[in-house]
């Protein structure tokens, strides 16, 4: 069964740092682009960062963001990372993974599988 896996949510104070995995399971991410996108209550599902086949990095929320998060993967471990640095309450959302062929795209549409998200919450 082909599977994408989020992990590395929950509930974190602002000025906290997680890291959320994608791991996939079933297939290697190796020729894949992986996305990160992120989806907040009431909100469109917004394009985060992508990191593409040969670790070609596009940042696409840099205005809100602000240089905070970066996305990595080790294909040795068929996992994809997104590290989140000084989170604020802004950052609440559901965090999703999703692959497609090669190139990164900003558009859902673009992307052929998806995981079961991730919700992160901040709050003190």
């Amino acid at each position: 069964q082909l599977q994408l896996v989020e992990s590395g949510g929950g509930l974190v104070q602002p000025g906290g740092s997680p890291r959320l995995s994608c791991a996939a399971s079933g297939f290697t991410l190796e020729p894949y682009a992986i996305g990160w996108f992120r989806q907040a209550p009431g909100m469109e599902r917004e394009p985060v960062q992508c990191i593409n086949r040969n670790g070609y990095k596009i940042t696409y929320l840099d205005s809100a963001t602000k240089g905070r998060f970066a996305t990595s993967r080790e294909n040795a471990q068929n996992t994809a990372y997104l590290a989140m640095n000084r989170l604020n309450m802004g950052d609440t959302a559901i965090y999703y993974c999703a692959i497609r062929d090669y190139a990164c795209s900003a558009r859902v549409s673009d992307y052929d599988s998806w995981g079961q998200g991730t919700q992160v919450s901040v709050s003190s």
